[in-house]
């Protein structure tokens, strides 16, 4: 087995190699090779930026012991203040390498596209659904991410019965991966004259953005139908039929998009989804054949399979995964979600080291 050092060493390596790649001419003009390059390096210099810092921590500690042992009166008292200052700061260095040395999730730095709809509770939980894409919404400009409207389907009430958003950040996916699946509200509806509690519940979809070279698509795989769009109610909204319904024959996967006015922009924007649900189709695929069996994200929707609850009367908001707990839902509601995100994401690692650790 290697060793910790010689996989370093490797890595340095292979920085060197990517470096080099990226400074030749025909890279520029290769944008697929230039993306992947551009990729692997940021990865590589953190590694080699992690171990170069262990590496001088490390070596200081030993200086300092050295000279801890070889004076006497206030420097020995000063050089054991150095001591200790090194041996605190390598355990955090360490844990820092040994995340970086994790494998990497194959959609680390993808753009996202985000599906939010309405589930149980009727006009309530579409509502709901219409707070949540506030909430990421509010998020996302926070990160500094950018946040493009794909399709939104109002309902009667001016809730959202479905909603697609491409929302573009380098670690938008890494950020937003577990915010699928189903999210429970518990309040009082407007429509409740009685001020009864009522719980609903939307559910979240997070994919990954594919790029064509990612998923291809033969076209005799599409049956391609137009109409005319229609709004909340079922009304005409367009004298034209620019409505497009693209259905993945060999999956049987359907997309429907109808927000622009033209048929060639609702038909682009089509496959941009059916292009993601195809990639998170078959890296689902590949990770039941590897024996890594995963719950879908969003199960039937019903509110026993909630991962996380906004408790309105409590201003509470609760992420069942983790048991974490906190009443700020106001400021969650405001896109303050640093809080639930950070905590999913220690998470995500601290299991990740175990399994390796059990190896």
């Amino acid at each position: 087995m290697r060793s910790i050092d010689e996989t370093l060493n490797a890595l340095q390596d292979e920085l060197r190699s990517v470096e080099s790649a990226l400074s030749e001419p025909d890279v520029a003009s290769d944008l697929n090779r230039l993306r992947d390059l551009s990729r692997r390096h940021k990865e590589l210099a953190e590694i080699n930026n992690a171990w170069n810092e262990l590496k001088a921590a490390q070596s200081d500690l030993d200086t300092a012991k050295e000279m801890f042992n070889e004076t006497s009166g206030d420097d020995r008292e000063q050089w054991r203040e150095e001591v200790n200052n090194a041996e605190a700061k390598i355990p955090d260095l360490e844990m820092t390498l040994e995340t970086l040395l994790l494998p990497r999730d194959p959609n680390e730095g993808r753009n996202v596209i985000l599906e939010i709809r309405g589930a149980e509770g009727g006009e309530e939980a579409n509502l709901f659904a219409g707070d949540l894409a506030e909430m990421y919404k509010r998020y996302a400009a926070l990160r500094g991410w950018k946040f493009e409207i794909v399709e939104e389907r109002e309902s009667e009430q001016g809730g959202l019965d479905e909603a697609t958003y491409l929302i573009k950040g380098d670690d938008a996916w890494a950020r937003l991966e577990h915010e699928a699946g189903v999210h429970r509200v518990q309040r009082v509806p407007t429509t409740e004259a009685k001020g009864r509690v009522h719980t609903s519940s939307a559910t979240v979809s997070v994919l990954p953005e594919a790029e064509e070279v990612d998923v291809a698509i033969d076209p005799s795989d599409l049956k391609i139908d137009v109409y005319r769009s229609s709004g909340p109610g079922g009304q005409s909204v367009n004298t034209t039929d620019s409505a497009v319904r693209i259905t993945h024959l060999p999956t049987g996967i359907v997309v429907s998009m109808q927000d622009e006015k033209s048929q060639i922009q609702n038909r682009a924007k089509a496959l941009i989804v059916l292009r993601a649900r195809l990639l998170k189709a078959a890296q689902d695929t590949q990770a039941n054949e590897l024996g890594d069996l995963k719950r879908s994200q969003l199960g039937s929707g019903g509110r026993s399979e909630k991962i996380r609850t906004y408790n309105f009367k409590e201003n509470r908001v609760t992420d069942h995964r983790i048991n974490l707990t906190n009443y700020t839902l106001d400021a969650v509601l405001a896109g303050d979600l640093d809080p639930y995100v950070d905590a999913l994401l220690a998470d995500k690692r601290a299991r990740q080291l175990a399994e390796s650790d059990g190896r």
